[in-house]
């Protein structure tokens, strides 16, 4: 599994939508309300092999309130 972090800028009054839609797809491990530049900030396992772009893609990006994300990739924890 790859570890992957993803914070999501969401239309303005969008993010409660926005956060219920990602619990409804049951793919975040954790999410997060955030300050600043973004407004939600989600941890996902992606399964070892899949694309993680696309992943992300295919089972994030297309929820409707979401202008803009960016993903933080993970390797070998210390």
């Amino acid at each position: 599994m790859n570890c992957v972090f993803v914070q999501l800028r969401c239309h303005p009054g969008q993010a409660y939508k926005v956060a219920d839609s990602v619990y409804e797809r049951e793919i975040a491990s954790e999410l997060y309300s955030t300050s600043g530049d973004y407004d939600l900030l989600m941890k996902l396992y992606i399964p070892a092999g899949e694309d993680i772009g696309k992943y992300i893609n295919d089972h994030i990006l297309d929820i409707e309130g979401i202008s803009r994300s960016l993903t933080t990739l993970t390797f070998k924890a210390f």
